[in-house]
């Protein structure tokens, strides 16, 4: 199937990442469908949630040496706990992003 056609369309640029270390700029470009709010959702449970907040701080921390110069790995590891927590806020906030 093609990826433009797939409802979880999902694709993320970066640019500035080496197997050396980091350029003098980086950037990151996520390009979801309109209707893919995970990150908002996932930023608001981050911002209302201190102790998630922290738990989430401290596995970011756990994970930067090892994957210091591997982003995709980086982005990887921290992913079930990124799920886990999006499922929970889009529970609390219902539809909060949907706009009629």
């Amino acid at each position: 199937m093609n990826s433009t056609n797939d409802p979880k369309f999902r694709q993320t640029y970066n640019k500035g990442y080496t197997k050396y270390g980091f350029a003098e700029k980086v950037y990151h470009l996520h390009v979801r469908y309109y209707d893919d709010w995970n990150e908002l959702y996932f930023r608001d449970y981050l911002r209302e949630h201190k102790d998630v907040a922290d738990e989430y701080a401290k596995l970011k921390l756990g994970l930067w040496k090892k994957y210091e110069h591997d982003r995709d790995g980086y982005t990887d590891a921290k992913s079930e706990f990124v799920l886990k927590v999006t499922e929970k806020a889009r529970k609390e906030y219902g539809g909060r992003y949907i706009r009629n």
